[in-house]
């Protein structure tokens, strides 16, 4: 099969993904959110109003008046409305507030009474607590890896045994090329994450990506062990083949499916990130990311690295 044929090119095209995702994490930096690093975040729409001001204030205006707040580091970003009585709206995100604190920052952005305004959003973490929960991902995201190494590893174990001499491959090389497939569909939704958070203050490293992380690594590795099934059925089947022919014979039998599965699965997320509230929509975006590259992972990088691994010690 040409995918086969060519792995080298999907090798390759999967390598300046990466790289360019690494790039971006370490110049960018990670966005994360007030779930992990502690704060405040508070944002607020600007409403139209016969009685009051129609135009929201300048961001800069509104810098100077936080300012004399002694708030220390914060940053403010306006952003684009959603209902039409909007006529814009601004996000702030600070360290942790007390509740007088609070009601000054709200006082300030609505220019002491002259916007009408709605606070659509007030979130607060303390630092510590925003600390165990990024020790608590990493710790979740860790865990999964090493449950599907062990998992992997211990389903194709016999794999040796139904194979000829010249196709057979260890069960921890499913494992090895299965897990540098997950890598590479974490790292480059992170890396797209990270350019995004440069941009766009609200595009956060929170427990909503780290959620969608873990549903990613999930669905990556259901279409991969599908695949690597059937290799080892066909193993059985044609235990005088060469092994690189079986791959692509393979592959030919499951390409359709894994891309109807994941063609389905993404016109839901879009459905769910062009039309749904605000609350999922990060959630959809990050999991069509990773659905996209899962799924060319699982075709164009996981199973022709079984061909490279087979002599490999």
């Amino acid at each position: 099969m040409f995918i086969i044929k060519y792995k080298k090119i999907f090798f390759g095209i999967s390598t300046i993904l990466v790289a360019l995702s690494i790039f971006s994490i370490f110049y960018f930096g990670l966005n994360f959110g007030i779930d992990f690093k502690g704060g405040a975040i508070t944002e607020i729409a600007y409403l139209e109003s016969e009685d009051v001001l129609v135009e929201m204030p300048s961001i800069e205006d509104l810098k100077l008046d936080l300012q004399k707040m002694e708030l220390g580091s914060f940053i403010i970003q306006e952003v684009s409305t959603v209902a039409k009585n909007e006529i814009g709206g601004i996000i702030l995100r600070t360290r942790d507030l007390s509740e007088s604190e609070r009601l000054s920052v709200v006082d300030i952005l609505n220019q002491e009474g002259k916007y009408k305004i709605e606070e659509k959003r007030y979130n607060s973490v303390g630092p510590t607590i925003g600390e165990e929960l990024k020790d608590k991902a990493i710790w979740a995201i860790l865990i999964v890896v090493l449950a599907i190494i062990f998992f992997i590893t211990f389903a194709f174990r016999r794999v040796i045994e139904v194979s000829n001499t010249a196709n057979r491959v260890s069960s921890w090389k499913y494992a090895l090329a299965a897990i540098i497939a997950l890598v590479h569909d974490i790292v480059i939704p992170t890396g797209i994450y990270a350019y995004l958070g440069s941009i766009f203050i609200d595009y956060q490293i929170n427990t909503i990506f780290i959620m969608a992380i873990l549903a990613i690594l999930g669905f990556s590795v259901n279409d991969t062990i599908v695949v690597f099934d059937r290799v080892r059925e066909n193993l059985i089947s044609s235990k005088k083949g060469n092994f690189d022919d079986i791959i692509g014979k393979s592959l030919k039998q499951t390409i359709t499916r894994s891309i109807n599965t994941s063609l389905t699965t993404l016109i839901v997320l879009l459905s769910l990130y062009f039309f749904g509230g605000e609350a999922t929509k990060q959630f959809a975006l990050i999991l069509s990311i990773g659905v996209v590259f899962g799924t060319y992972s699982s075709i164009f990088l996981a199973t022709p690295l079984l061909t490279l691994l087979r002599n490999k010690k």
